[in-house]
């Protein structure tokens, strides 16, 4: 994959993020707001956005959305190798509690 390929790919996820978000945004905002980690403020910034403004913000070179699992303890619960899949459920809800309590404090 050359450059011009991976930035193409870039602004691919970046319009297809910003258009996931502008649904979920409107479609039940406090979910949206739990799932994408965005606060009020961005949230309503997103929900208003044109077609036009979505198009120019996704043509940018840097990638919108990031990871937000940013610990080994996160990380090691989602992926949780080696474990059944009871542990592996708890393991994923473990980790979404772990989320949601960051995202509370971020907001």
């Amino acid at each position: 994959m050359n450059a011009d390929q991976i930035l193409a790919e870039i602004r691919e996820a970046n319009l297809s993020y910003l258009m996931l978000a502008q649904n979920l945004i409107r479609a039940d905002r406090e979910q949206a707001l739990y799932r994408l980690g965005v606060s009020e403020d961005t949230a309503t910034l997103i929900a208003t956005l044109s077609p036009a403004q979505l198009m120019k913000i996704a043509s940018g070179n840097t990638l919108l959305c990031r990871f937000r699992m940013d610990d080994d303890l996160v990380w090691g619960l989602l992926t949780s190798h080696g474990k059944t899949a009871a542990n592996d459920g708890v393991s994923r809800l473990h980790a979404s509690i772990l989320m949601a309590g960051r995202h509370q404090e971020a907001a």
